[in-house]
């Protein structure tokens, strides 16, 4: 076995995290390879990814073109996908040499060269006003739409901006894509929620879009064409404790509020 250490050196605390893991690795006779969020490279057969869930979410991006599965370790805020905190980490590294984990396959989109694990988001040339939105499916028109943008997701982007902005939740290894407006000007429009082997196109008259993949920052363009990718990420879990259980622990689903 080979592994992979992607470490986000921009997060506080990472330099203990990534000692532990390399110590234990070593160790336990693991050949392995470290590298910075931004210099990843095709070493392992595994990858362990600290940090937050973006640094899970370029790594799946990165590795998914190589079938890597990628298990995070948490030492950012939420951490929804890297569900793993950093106690315990000598054992969480055995549980993964020993084999002992499970993997996921999730669907990614991909809109030219770029991929998403989470989401495209769409939003006008002018940040600071509504923008109008010609949305088709298949080549065919669907809607217009005045709005702040369009959030365009997988099933793991659900829980994500797209929850925020009114979205519905979808099981993560569904395939099917969502298309969220961000608050639209009109009280008749809603999410929307199509099979993975649509294509979706945005368009605008106002002039040009500004997309950004994965919260990662934006590009402009004229149009936009989003299908599901071929390429899966593959993601690794130490305990499964369950999606729902996930939604309930991190984003406090369905408990009621503490009487003061």
């Amino acid at each position: 076995m080979k592994i992979n250490v992607v470490f986000n050196n921009d997060i506080k605390g990472f330099e203990k995290v990534l000692s532990d893991v390399e110590r234990t690795l070593s160790k336990n006779g693991v050949e392995f390879e470290s590298f910075e969020l931004l210099e990843m490279k095709n070493f392992g057969d595994f990858t362990i990814a600290i940090g937050g869930d973006g640094t899970l979410l370029n790594s799946a991006r990165f590795y998914s073109a190589s079938s890597v599965p990628v298990f995070g370790i948490n030492i950012g805020r939420l951490g929804f996908l890297s569900q793993s905190s950093s106690e315990g980490t000598e054992e969480l590294v055995r549980n993964v040499i020993e084999g002992k984990y499970v993997q996921e396959e999730r669907l990614m989109l991909q809109a030219g060269e770029e991929l998403a694990l989470n989401d495209f988001v769409i939003k006008g040339c002018n940040p600071a006003r509504t923008s109008k939105f010609f949305l088709e499916i298949n080549g065919k028109c669907v809607c217009d739409y005045i709005a702040d943008g369009l959030i365009i997701s997988t099933p793991t982007g659900s829980t994500a901006y797209g929850l925020s902005a009114g979205g519905p939740v979808i099981y993560p290894t569904l395939d099917a894509i969502t298309i969220v407006p961000i608050c639209p000007h009109t009280l008749n429009a809603r999410p929307l929620v199509v099979p993975a082997t649509e294509v979706i196109s945005v368009k605008t008259p106002d002039g040009f879009l500004s997309v950004s993949p994965d919260g990662l920052e934006a590009v402009q363009v004229q149009d936009i064409c989003i299908k599901a990718s071929d390429k899966k990420a593959k993601l690794a879990f130490i305990q499964k404790e369950g999606f729902y259980t996930v939604l309930r622990n991190k984003l406090h689903w369905g408990i009621s509020p503490r009487p003061s």
